[in-house]
């Protein structure tokens, strides 16, 4: 045999044995992933952080839309008897009777739960807490439910169920029942899984090519395993279009504030990758989970109060307690960020929990942050916090989608928020009246909100922005928008926000008022006249140069006033579809107390100037 023979197979014997080895090394790597994906998503009795313990606290959600809640809810321990019930409804066709398999919702849309209970039930099947561990009715009613499902073929209108959505939450449920999957089955898998196609950006091509990277399971496709994972690591970066800014809030939708939609799922998501990932060649590195955490850290962190997430940072997504649902989903996701196995993530994740839900919920994160790109201020001070959010003509303030956020027209033309308790507009929403936002100045009219046309609405003017030493600061906002022109301004201390406003005019028919406060009732409204404090019954007005109001621990005195102030706790019913379309129609009624300024009709170069003192007596 000639050399240039036997070195050419020596050559071949060298390289089959690293093709060999390199087979060997994925199926073991695509082995270890498939273990982490199901002891993550498998429930156990573990719970080192006792937020199992709050989650069963909170009674859980009749109607979900949003995904990061739907995703909550499925940490709940099995209510056996709700599973029984799957079990023993299921009909002939594989269908349940209580699911509108027509409906044309776009937001809310039905036949997602039945993709839901599937996963629901895998769990269960999988899971050796309960009687029903690999269970053969359980087994059953799963072929059945994913026969009716593969055989349908249900089709949402709206684009993220289709591609997203319903690949997510089967996906998951493929990925665990692999093992009883039919070849017939396997194969429908496969083929609802390439509806999610890599593509997009922001928290879009994460959730996409996350789907991907459960297709590749499926397929034991090593390649476009690692291809997934690439792409999901991609968007660990900072400083794009969208997705983690430079000063650490999160954006969507264009130059759109979403810290608590897309940014939380995309926290939530990467927390979960950290966790699928660990331990193989494809884990994320310190760099990537140290930028996931920096977010956490100078970013989320600031926009939680005591367990609730403001109302400013939901973006379109107003549910029934959300800002409750949001910041326990954040404080999950924070908990499991890079497997436990991080320091500088745990070091967040202690300071995160012990603000939010250690004993007495202490407040050691002091100080002022603007979020210079979303237009965004944050005031945080031992007892009580407070956040103005703003638009420009550089960012989009709030979006209108998919029947969501029908009310919020105003909700970014400074719009002030006072947490003390947390709880002061938890689920208020229903019962605001949506002109009278609180900080806003806007047109008063019993008329429905405008409509927010796709991704509006953008305020007309340039000059927003805030000031900061990092301890206190000062916030100012130039409306130039739906016929209000105005110059507002917020200045933050230790002790009070004072805000000013300038230049107030309108060129309409209909009056202009600057609301200062619409919250929860929560004890009497008082007012200071001849030196005593009287309750305020209904809704009165005050035209003298200075008032002073007090509710709930927080003080508020009106000076230079030249027009009335109106002040007053009124009854109010109101509905929640009326907010958000997926709920469905159904009145709630509650006190609400208010206190605003009118500024007249046509107002010219009208000023307002009013003190805000929270945590005092």
């Amino acid at each position: 045999m000639r050399l240039i023979d036997r070195i050419g197979i020596c050559i071949l014997c060298v390289c089959s044995s690293f093709v060999a080895k390199a087979a060997t090394t994925s199926d073991d790597e695509l082995l270890r992933i498939k273990k982490n994906f199901s002891a993550l998503l498998i429930p156990s009795d573990a719970d080192p952080f006792q937020l199992k313990s709050i989650l069963v606290s909170i009674p859980p959600e009749q109607e979900i839309s949003d995904q990061a809640v739907v995703e909550l809810h499925q940490r709940y321990p099995f209510d056996l008897e709700k599973i029984q019930s799957y079990l023993s409804s299921l009909s002939e066709d594989g269908t349940w009777p209580d699911i509108n398999y027509a409906d044309e919702k776009r937001s809310g849309w039905e036949p997602k739960m039945h993709a839901e209970r599937i996963l629901e039930l895998v769990k269960l099947y999988c899971s050796g807490q309960t009687s029903y561990y690999h269970s053969a009715e359980v087994e059953a009613v799963v072929h059945k439910a994913l026969r009716y499902w593969f055989t349908a073929k249900p089709v949402c209108q709206n684009w993220w169920y289709n591609q997203i959505g319903i690949p997510k939450t089967l996906g998951t449920a493929f990925v665990l029942f692999e093992d009883g999957l039919t070849p017939e089955e396997r194969r429908e898998a496969v083929t609802v899984m390439k509806n999610s196609k890599f593509g997009m950006t922001g928290q879009n091509k994460v959730w996409l090519a996350g789907n991907v990277m459960m297709r590749a399971l499926l397929q034991n496709d090593a390649g476009l395993l690692k291809m997934a994972r690439d792409t999901i690591a991609s968007e660990i970066v900072m400083g794009e279009v969208e997705g983690i800014k430079d000063d650490w809030s999160f954006h969507q939708h264009g130059a759109q504030q979403q810290f608590g939609n897309y940014g939380l799922s995309f926290v939530s998501g990467m927390s979960f990758f950290s966790g699928v990932f660990a331990g193989t060649s494809l884990a994320f590195d310190e760099k990537q989970l140290g930028i996931i955490s920096a977010l956490i850290d100078e970013g989320y962190r600031w926009i939680l109060w005591k367990g609730r997430m403001d109302i400013s940072s939901l973006g379109r997504q107003l549910f029934h307690h959300a800002p409750v649902h949001k910041a326990l989903s954040l404080a999950f996701a924070a908990s499991e960020l890079g497997g436990g196995e991080s320091e500088q993530c745990s070091s967040v994740t202690q300071a995160l929990l012990k603000e939010n839900y250690g004993a007495g919920q202490n407040n050691s994160l002091v100080g002022h942050k603007h979020f210079w790109q979303s237009d965004y201020t944050i005031h945080r001070r031992p007892r009580w916090m407070a956040s103005v959010k703003m638009a420009s003509d550089r960012v989009v303030g709030v979006e209108m989608m998919n029947g969501d956020n029908m009310q919020g027209f105003y909700m970014a033309d400074g719009a002030t928020y006072i947490y003390q308790s947390g709880n002061e507009y938890l689920d208020i929403f229903p019962l605001w009246d949506w002109r009278k936002v609180p900080g806003v100045t806007a047109f008063q009219s019993d008329a429905p909100v405008p409509p927010i046309h796709y991704y509006q609405p953008r305020n007309g003017a340039y000059f927003v922005g805030g000031i900061s030493d990092g301890k206190q600061g000062v916030s100012a906002m130039e409306v130039d928008r739906a016929g209000i022109k105005a110059r507002k301004s917020w200045i933050f201390t230790d002790d009070f926000v004072l805000c000013l406003g300038a230049d107030i005019e309108a060129n309409s028919n209909l009056a202009v008022a600057t609301s200062i406060e619409q919250c929860h009732k929560n004890g009497d409204l008082t007012v200071l006249q001849k030196g005593k404090w009287v309750k305020v019954d209904g809704a009165q007005k005050y035209s003298e140069q200075e008032q002073r109001f007090f509710h709930h621990g927080t003080g508020y005195i009106v000076w230079n006033n030249r027009k009335n102030c109106v002040a007053g706790t009124v009854q109010r019913t109101g509905c929640w579809h009326d907010v958000m379309q997926m709920y469905r129609p159904q009145d709630v009624t509650g006190e609400v107390t208010s206190i605003y300024l009118e500024h007249g009709v046509a107002p010219r170069n009208e000023t307002y100037q009013y003190l805000i003192l929270p945590a005092i007596t």
